[in-house]
């Protein structure tokens, strides 16, 4: 396992949709693996791959309840709707306030090739929305309904 490099807003590969993993191999199983590591090195909750600069679509989660790998994640079912707080490791010090589903139901593979279902909800819902989002091409700040810069909060609270 290695760390990778994530990559920051305005990286053009950012703004791509990741293709379809058309075989689960080595060494797409080495990237979910490096993507786990990134993602908890850097205090992460998710990961998508074009945040390390490659192109398929492949996520990691840990929202506190153990890693899920998502292989070629699809949402299938949304069902109401949150305003919370979110941030990315490809923005850093940035939060914002984000319109995402309360309930989400998600299709995808695993490790072995098996099609899955996931169900989540509040903020498992919200980091699988967030993460599949990037697999789009979408970052979470290009949703947001107010903008926190949290560099600006704390001198503002220091003052």
């Amino acid at each position: 396992m290695a760390l990778r490099y994530i990559r920051k807003i305005g990286d053009p590969i950012l703004y791509k949709k990741a293709k379809h993993v058309e075989k689960i191999d080595d060494h797409i199983l080495m990237i979910l693996d490096d993507m786990a590591e990134t993602m908890y090195s850097a205090d992460g909750v998710g990961l998508a791959a074009n945040q390390i600069g490659i192109l398929r679509r492949l996520v990691v989660v840990d929202v506190g309840d153990g890693l899920i790998e998502l292989i070629n994640p699809e949402i299938i079912l949304e069902e109401g709707e949150q305003i919370g707080q979110e941030g990315c490791l490809s923005v850093p010090n940035v939060t914002a306030e984000v319109k995402r589903p309360k309930k989400i139901k998600v299709k995808y593979q695993d490790r072995n090739g098996d099609i899955r279902e996931i169900e989540g909800e509040d903020f498992l819902a919200r980091a699988l929305s967030h993460e599949i989002d990037h697999l789009n091409g979408v970052l979470f700040v290009d949703k947001a309904i107010r903008i926190i810069n949290e560099d600006d909060e704390k001198k503002t609270e220091a003052e």
